[in-house]
């Protein structure tokens, strides 16, 4: 039921304004019964003077008396405001009913308009007044008609409103357990990106001098350093077999990351870091449980130079390991 043509409960029963509404209406409902009291009183005593021994053929005085008290087309009159009265005792505190019209009530402004024409008319006849009086009779017909559509609808919109009460309630239940489950799933979800990033053991950094003959051998003199060679192991109980991509940075003695063209240095986003720039990106084939070895070498297109060479090794965002290797410098530089 979202769209229908009854009045809106939720918007004239919140707040002091429905109090108000309340008092109007108990006080309207007893002025429109005084009102009835006293038109009852006055036909009753036409009707009595009419019947009264004499009869108003012969007593010119009573005719005149009761003239004065009230003409019939006055009397029609009152019954009318009385009409109009109950019927906005029904649209005043009901919106919807005075935006939307019925058809019901469609047929209500029109009776009222032509037994308007009628008792504004000086020259209406005795049968005009009678045409009145019997469309006032229909009018309150069709006001008790329609007093009957709004109890209706306002219980139709109790009912909804206390379906839309429980439905908001179950709406914000499912969305405070979406907001759990979510939130349990986000912990699961950094629990297991943690859990399966591989660890690095091992490290070891060593300085080589390349011969003409393609073997290498370890020296300890910056000046003679070709190239390091990093090695480490890496393993993990949790991250399944597959590629994984390790990120190593190494810093030379000024601060100042090596740039290695051939390893596709870059730049990426470490967890605790913030971005930073690496020097090489090593590809690894891991089986999931076993401990696998890495090696690689570093090559420096500016040369080495004595001091500290420092290395660490990313995977997943999160710093895995690190070594410090330190050259140093030869009798002639």
């Amino acid at each position: 039921m979202a769209n229908t043509n009854y009045p809106s409960a939720s918007s004239q029963t919140t707040g002091s304004p429905s109090g108000n509404s309340n008092s109007n209406n108990t006080g309207r409902n007893v002025l429109i019964g005084l009102l009835v009291a006293a038109l009852l009183g006055t036909w009753g005593y036409i009707l009595w003077s009419k019947n009264a021994p004499g009869g108003a053929g012969t007593s010119q005085g009573t005719n005149t008396e009761v003239a004065t008290v009230m003409s019939e087309s006055d009397s029609l009159r009152q019954m009318f405001n009385l009409a109009e009265m109950r019927l906005d005792s029904i649209t005043g505190a009901n919106n919807s009913l005075q935006g939307e019209k019925t058809a019901l009530q469609k047929e209500i402004e029109d009776r009222k308009g032509e037994i308007n024409k009628i008792l504004n008319d000086k020259n209406a006849t005795a049968s005009d007044l009678q045409r009145a009086r019997h469309m006032i009779g229909e009018l309150n017909g069709q006001i008790g008609r329609l007093e009957a559509q709004v109890a209706q609808l306002k219980g139709e919109n109790m009912e909804l409103n206390a379906k839309n009460t429980h439905l908001t309630a179950e709406k914000d239940i499912l969305s405070q357990n979406l907001d759990t489950r979510t939130k349990e799933n986000d912990e699961l979800a950094s629990t297991v990106d943690v859990g399966s990033t591989l660890s690095a053991s091992g490290m070891s950094i060593t300085p080589l001098k390349e011969k003409r003959n393609g073997k290498e051998k370890e020296t300890s003199f910056a000046r003679r350093v070709d190239m390091l060679r990093i090695a480490f192991n890496v393993e993990n109980r949790i991250t399944t077999s597959g590629p994984a991509d390790l990120y190593v940075v190494v810093t030379d003695p000024k601060g100042q990351v090596v740039q290695n063209t051939q390893l596709s240095s870059g730049s990426m986003t470490t967890r605790q870091d913030g971005d930073r720039n690496f020097t090489a990106k090593v590809p690894v084939e891991y089986e999931q449980g076993t401990r696998k070895g890495v090696s690689f070498p570093i090559r420096n297109p500016d040369g080495f130079t004595h001091g500290d060479y420092k290395i660490e090794v990313y995977h997943n965002g999160f710093k895995i390991g690190e070594g410090i290797r330190s050259l140093r410098k030869g009798i002639f530089g």
